[in-house]
């Protein structure tokens, strides 16, 4: 099963760290993508899984992490756009006129 999400190389045999390194460098530039990186394409790839809604582990089992504090990482930082996203959206309606929102009330305070 593992062997499914295993790259293997023109030798038949799994990629190391640094050879795999080295293809997706020349897989890369022959994209035109000179500017990435293996990394920085990990690295995106995880934060649109997590703002897709991915949970940490599907995370991890895509980008090969072994723990969770990467993934945490990337899922806390889709949260957080999310939420400011929603926020946004409700604000600018609210000042548009399309919803009223909550009023505010008023207290009385006895001494």
């Amino acid at each position: 099963m593992g062997s499914a999400t295993t790259p293997i190389s023109g030798f038949g045999k799994p990629f190391t760290s640094n050879g795999f390194g080295n293809r997706m460098r020349k897989w890369a530039d022959a994209a035109g993508l000179k500017n990435c990186s293996t990394h920085g394409l990990r690295k995106a790839a995880a934060a649109r899984l997590a703002e897709k809604g991915c949970t940490e582990k599907e995370i991890m089992a895509i980008t090969g992490h072994r723990t969770s504090k990467e993934a945490t990482r990337y899922t806390r930082a889709a949260s957080q756009k999310t939420l400011a996203d929603s926020a946004m959206a409700k604000l600018s309606r609210t000042a548009q006129g399309e919803e009223s929102g909550p009023t505010p009330r008023t207290a009385k305070f006895e001494r």
